[in-house]
């Protein structure tokens, strides 16, 4: 049988075998000790595109699968902020678990093998039950990576900072934060990064999640390259760089590239909350996919939030997520470039070693009845272990 492998998720091409077909390389997979480690010639017969497990680099497992009680939820990011918060009355153990299991539940069908949720921590320093809940569900999924989704002031407080931080250090969690053009959010920046250094966290950023004068990810860029970190930050939403010039978005995203920061595009939340007016919007809620990584930043693509009060819809599903992208920002064939962006730089993008096709375990792969990388990404075909084809 023969399969077709992405360039983009190749490390060394030209080594690999197999011929060009398209954004792909054809040939009989070669599988030594468990691993694929090259191409034979293809046969002519069909083929399969494979391609590494799927990273799912940004969601809200403590929120998802809410919608069936909060009724008729719509408006913007402040509306669904309030509404969600509401629903927290609603917020025991057993929900909470419940709920999160059938979210990974979905994200394990959908092929992901890691998984980034951020977490609503409260406004105190002690942990809050979903972050207790989802870190013993982690004990059993270890893919699952859980980052504090706390105000950016609140990290301005010393002691407030330093007791997030040894519990973020002693739970393997991820600093993050809600950057919305709040008074004082420098300070708060600053506060983090140094408090991830201190305590070897990596940092994730809600920064610039609405259409109009916000500049949290310059600050965050400015503050990176001041401090010197070099522990993996992401940036998700960034959809204020829609307002930006060119001259401006260029600049921004010089800074991005020195201070090794990855942008996160989230287009299912960002679509259904930004540009919301008194009729059909006419903006498009989404970052500068196609800027920035021409300028060479890492773009990747996640879920965000699913069946909630900030998006009623969705899934956990990086290959859905990617297909809107594609619609959203325009992103042109070969689609295959942008596989990364649910693979191998998400996963450096969230602290996690990627996985080339070439040399990937085969328990690590995963494949799909699809023609080309465009039908991948449509989602009209399920993907399925390469186990249990190749072996």
């Amino acid at each position: 049988m023969d399969v077709l492998a992405p360039l983009s998720l190749v490390a060394a091409p030209a080594r690999f075998g197999g011929t060009v077909q398209g954004d792909c390389l054809r040939g009989q997979p070669v599988i030594r000790n468990g691993a694929l480690v090259a191409l034979d010639p293809p046969t002519g017969g069909d083929a399969q595109v494979i391609l590494p497990r799927l990273i799912e680099p940004h969601c809200h497992l403590d929120k998802c699968h809410t919608i069936t009680r909060l009724g008729q939820v719509g408006g913007d990011l402040h509306h669904a902020i309030a509404s969600q918060y509401a629903d927290k009355v609603h917020w025991d153990a057993q929900d909470i678990e419940t709920r999160a299991r059938q979210g990974l539940a979905e994200a394990q069908v959908n092929g992901c093998a890691h998984i980034r949720s951020h977490v609503d921590w409260g406004d105190t320093a002690a942990p809050p039950l979903a972050w207790s809940v989802l870190t013993e569900l982690a004990q059993d999924h270890p893919g699952l990576q859980l980052a504090a989704l706390i105000g950016i002031e609140q990290w301005a407080d010393p002691g407030f900072a330093d007791a997030v931080g040894a519990t973020l250090a002693r739970t393997g969690g991820v600093a993050g934060a809600f950057v919305h053009g709040h008074d004082g959010a420098p300070d708060g920046v600053r506060a983090m990064f140094d408090t991830a250094n201190r305590h070897g966290l990596m940092l994730d950023f809600h920064v610039d999640e609405g259409l109009g004068d916000l500049s949290g990810l310059e600050m965050i860029a400015d503050i990176a390259l001041a401090t010197g970190c070099d522990r993996p930050i992401l940036c998700g939403h960034c959809v204020s760089l829609m307002d930006r010039g060119p001259d401006a978005v260029e600049r921004i995203a010089d800074k991005l590239v020195q201070a090794r920061i990855a942008v996160c595009a989230l287009p299912v939340t960002n679509l259904y909350l930004q540009g919301r007016g008194t009729g059909t919007p006419d903006r498009r809620g989404i970052t500068r996919m196609r800027e920035l990584r021409a300028a060479g930043v890492p773009v990747i693509v996640g879920s965000d939030n699913v069946a909630d009060a900030f998006c009623p819809i969705g899934a956990h599903d990086p290959r859905a997520a990617l297909g809107l992208a594609c619609l959203t920002a325009h992103l042109d064939p070969p689609l295959g470039d942008w596989l990364p962006a649910i693979t191998t730089d998400a996963a450096r993008a969230i602290g996690v070693a990627p996985t080339p096709l070439d040399g990937a375990a085969i328990k690590d792969v995963m494949i799909c009845d699809a023609a080309h990388t465009a039908d991948l990404i449509s989602g009209r075909a399920p993907l399925r272990p390469a186990t249990e084809t190749l072996t």
